[in-house]
């Protein structure tokens, strides 16, 4: 029997759906006695390292789990699942400690590589996995899981790409992990450990039940490898020392170790992202449906010919229902899958039933990474009168099948009460000491339990413009831009003020300001919108997009303005921020309305962006091999 080792926190929803979406069942440990019971075993792991441990230790897990390895049963460890099998790791306030079967310790990225690029931080998105010659094993390991061979000849087109979501990571040692690793990735300069595999023991970095089909195929070889064959296990370890029952060599030639894990050309493999949005909503007769409008208004304009909505103007733009665009756009390839809840059930949140479930049928049938946004926020339940914090909020989400939830509105504000905390004139978050910082806020409250990837915040600016003569407001001079030659707002000069309530209310607050402010309080990544380019189909915002992009270290998604694959292409080319930086970019862009009224498909983008040069994840689930 296989079992799932759930510590409590992320999404394991997702991966319970692999499993079964490939024919196995599985129970959830329950207790440490179950690990006993085990014939193979998964540790999935979405969100903290310390919070994996301290879960581990606290419920009595970590000496029962080395048994199990030592055991010569196999296991597998999926993101912090890998990572708990180290030394140590570097996340949280001090060193916490691993399980000590794997040598070496995790630590964070940098955000700026030897050569004085800057990267963001976490690694959010689609990258290469490249296998290892190791002694005795060659490659045969790695193609037997579906990942890449460094030895052969291939393309961004052909490559298999899988979803990685981190900050912090075990940098690759030849003399530590000669032994053990058996793949690397590279993100901008820095070569790490993406896949291990010695004796019972396999793990990845990477989320292979978010990776699509290259992920499910991984999965289905495991779960043969590992269900399926009666002989796997091997003969346990008598060695205390040694957690596995791989038998150590005395010697593992490597032939080019690091070379060997660097995508060709010695640049990272990540690639660009294509997101999905979808704004769902109740309509009038209480259905839930994907719309879209232009400035935030997605009603049809009504005429006599039309019966008028409950406020006296056309229907709600009904566009489809969310899970079948949501599994139809996964089938396109796209990268991640977005919704966004735009519907009036956010006094109460956790009894909205119908998006939670639109959410595990979508998480059934999309083995992407999936974003809720929409009422996640603290608030008083109206029948009881019991306060629920967003955390509480977040948790049902994760529990449905959610990767990641966006916060909007309540993001502005605790930025604002954060600033005025911190008082002495102060504008700029990035200034904010500790003592601003309560813990209690949404983002916070989340990060700190899920870790900074799993909290998106979703901005919505609009433009200010000045008249020659006015003065620049300080708080918001660093937010200030002037239309360049040749633009439409050629001369002008606007500052991008922040909103709230879906763009209805604005506040004294700017982009940059805002920006800052999210990946203070522990953010991950901005999904960033532009209330003036909404449905324009006039392109992205280039110079809000920069603004950002120069102001923050996290990944941001561009949103807003798409109309043709072209507007994708001109987003993602890497623009010099600053006089003497290296050219940088987006790491996303998203779109909407463009999709859902087929004006041009993901795969279209793709291949436009391909043409053009961009690494993209050009899988096709339509195309490719079957999932069941």
């Amino acid at each position: 029997m296989l079992y799932i080792l759930d510590y409590g926190a992320g999404n394991v929803r997702s991966l319970a759906n692999s499993i079964k979406k490939l024919g196995y069942d599985f129970k959830w440990v329950a207790s440490p006695a179950d690990l006993e019971k085990a014939d193979a075993l998964l540790f999935p792991g979405v969100g903290s390292y310390w919070g994996a441990l301290h879960s581990l230790r606290t419920k009595g897990y970590v000496e029962p789990l080395k048994a199990y390895i030592a055991s010569g049963k196999p296991y597998m460890g999926i993101c912090i699942g890998m990572q708990a099998l180290f030394d140590a790791s570097d996340e949280g306030t001090e060193t916490v400690p691993g399980l000590g079967i794997v040598p070496g310790r995790v630590s964070r990225f940098s955000e700026v590589d030897a050569s004085g690029r800057k990267k963001s931080v976490p690694q959010m998105g689609w990258n290469e996995a490249r296998a290892l010659e190791r002694e005795q094993i060659g490659f045969a390991e790695a193609e037997r899981y579906g990942l890449s061979s460094s030895s052969s000849s291939s393309s961004s087109s052909t490559t298999q790409h899988f979803y990685f979501v981190h900050s912090y990571r075990a940098a690759y040692d030849p003399k530590l992990h000669a032994e053990w690793a058996l793949t690397l990735t590279q993100y901008g300069e820095e070569v790490f450990i993406s896949s291990i595999s010695r004796g019972n023991v396999f793990g990845t970095q990477f989320h292979p039940e978010k990776s699509g089909r290259a992920g499910l195929e991984l999965l289905r070889a495991w779960l043969h490898r590992s269900c399926d064959q009666s002989n796997l296990a091997a003969s346990p370890s008598s060695s205390a020392a040694a957690s596995t029952s791989a038998t150590p060599r005395e010697s593992s030639k490597v032939k080019d170790a690091e070379a060997a894990g660097k995508p060709r050309g010695g640049k990272d493999g990540l690639t660009k992202r294509v997101v999905a949005c979808l704004d769902v909503r109740s309509n009038d007769a209480g259905d839930l449906v994907v719309t879209k409008g232009e400035s935030y208004d997605v009603r049809e304009k009504a005429d006599e010919h039309e019966q008028a909505g409950a406020d006296g103007k056309g229907a709600i733009r009904n566009l489809g229902k969310p899970v079948d665009l949501a599994h139809r756009y996964y089938l396109e390839g796209a990268d991640e899958i977005v919704f966004l809840n735009i519907t009036s059930f956010r006094s109460s949140p956790l009894k909205d039933q119908p998006m939670l479930d639109v959410l595990r049928l979508a998480a059934a049938e999309c083995f992407v990474p999936l974003t809720i946004g929409g009422g996640i926020k603290d608030f008083v339940e109206p029948d009881s009168g019991v306060t629920k914090s967003a955390k509480e909020v977040a948790d049902e989400y994760f529990r449905a099948g959610a990767d990641k939830v966006s916060i909007g509105s309540e993001a502005v504000l605790a930025v604002e009460e954060m600033l005025a905390r911190q008082g002495s004139g102060v504008t700029d978050p990035a200034l904010v000491d500790d003592s601003a910082l309560t813990g209690k806020t949404g983002i916070e409250m989340i990060s700190k339990a899920y870790g900074a990837q799993a909290v998106v915040v979703s901005i919505d600016p609009r433009r200010v413009y000045l008249q020659p003569s006015d003065a620049v407001p300080p708080a918001h001079a660093a937010c200030v831009v002037t239309g360049e030659p040749g633009s439409e707002d050629a001369g002008k000069r606007w500052w991008y003020r922040c909103t709230i309530k879906g763009g209805r209310e604005d506040r004294d607050i700017d982009v940059v300001q805002l920006a800052r402010g999210v990946q203070r309080l522990g953010a991950g990544e901005v999904l960033l919108n532009s209330i003036d380019r909404d449905g324009s189909n006039k392109g992205f915002d280039r110079q809000l997009v920069d603004l950002v992009r120069r102001s923050v270290s996290i990944p941001i998604v561009a949103s807003s303005g798409a109309g043709v694959p072209k507007h994708f292409e001109d987003i993602f080319v890497p623009q010099p921020l600053r006089t003497g930086e290296a050219p940088s970019s987006v790491e996303a862009a998203l779109a909407a309305g463009i999709f859902h009224r087929q004006e041009c498909t993901i795969g279209e983008v793709k291949q436009h962006l391909l043409a053009t040069s961009f690494n993209v994840r050009s899988e096709n689930v339509q195309e490719g091999a079957s999932e069941s």
